[in-house]
């Protein structure tokens, strides 16, 4: 048993592809270019003759919309398995990416994926197996080998909101929803509100009261200023004084 590393990427795969030469890799691909062992992990590597033909395994984790959920190594002459599709050609130039195998790769968009892969490695000889890491298959002697991991879903603001509201107690809600505006002169904190910086004024009418009210007739009652008020219904009391004396 061998591990290449326990920690894992916080990212998925996006792509999956194969180079002619591990050397034109596009920008955000990473090349399988070495075996787990140190080894060189081109998969087109003849036995009996020496060729001039490479090619590496490559793959990106670059974030889209899009993640890798499965491969799958098949031969040739099998059918494409139901959701996949192959990886014919390389990506620098365009040609046969495998001999007698296919490599198959499943698509699907991140906000429905629940796992994905995250790494793949190649292993020299079948002898070995890498912890956490399921086997697809192998080409020339060398295994390839994948890891599964939780896709991470990112919420958005107003998921993050709705959540934090659901999760105040009603009482508390209330609270703030009766008071919008929070002060707080001990720990020197203050939180803006809609009515900030709002004036305020006082009509100018209210500020000059006349002295003595316009007499109205309304529907044949007089309203009657407080002092004709007073000076009508006066009453000295010079009576009951002067019994009293």
């Amino acid at each position: 048993m061998s591990a290449v590393s326990e920690k894992m990427s916080t990212e998925p795969l996006s792509a999956v592809g194969v180079l002619s030469s591990h050397s034109e890799a596009p920008d955000d691909y990473y090349v399988v270019a070495q075996t787990t062992d140190g080894s060189d992990a081109d998969l087109w590597k003849d036995g009996l003759f020496k060729s001039k033909v490479t090619r590496y395994l490559c793959f990106s984790r670059k974030p889209g919309p899009d993640v890798v959920v499965d491969v799958k190594l098949t031969d040739i002459k099998e059918a494409l398995p139901e959701g996949f599709v192959a990886v014919h050609e390389t990506m620098d130039t365009k040609e046969p990416a495998m001999r007698k195998r296919r490599l198959c790769v499943k698509i699907s968009p991140r906000a429905a994926a629940q796992t994905a892969v995250f790494d793949i490695q190649i292993v020299a000889g079948s002898k070995f197996h890498l912890l956490h890491y399921t086997c697809m298959g192998e080409i020339n002697k060398l295994g390839i080998w994948y890891r599964m991991g939780e896709v991470p879903h990112l919420q958005s603001s107003q998921e993050r909101f709705g959540r934090v509201k659901n999760d105040v107690p009603s009482d508390i809600e209330r609270t703030i929803s009766a008071r919008p505006e929070c002060e707080d002169h001990s720990s020197g904190s203050y939180t803006l509100t809609a009515m900030d910086d709002v004036p305020f004024e006082i009509t100018q009418r209210f500020y000059d009261s006349p002295k003595e009210m316009q007499q109205v007739n309304l529907m044949g009652i007089t309203i009657k200023s407080l002092a004709e008020i007073e000076e009508e219904f006066h009453y000295n009391f010079s009576t009951e004084r002067s019994i009293v004396a």
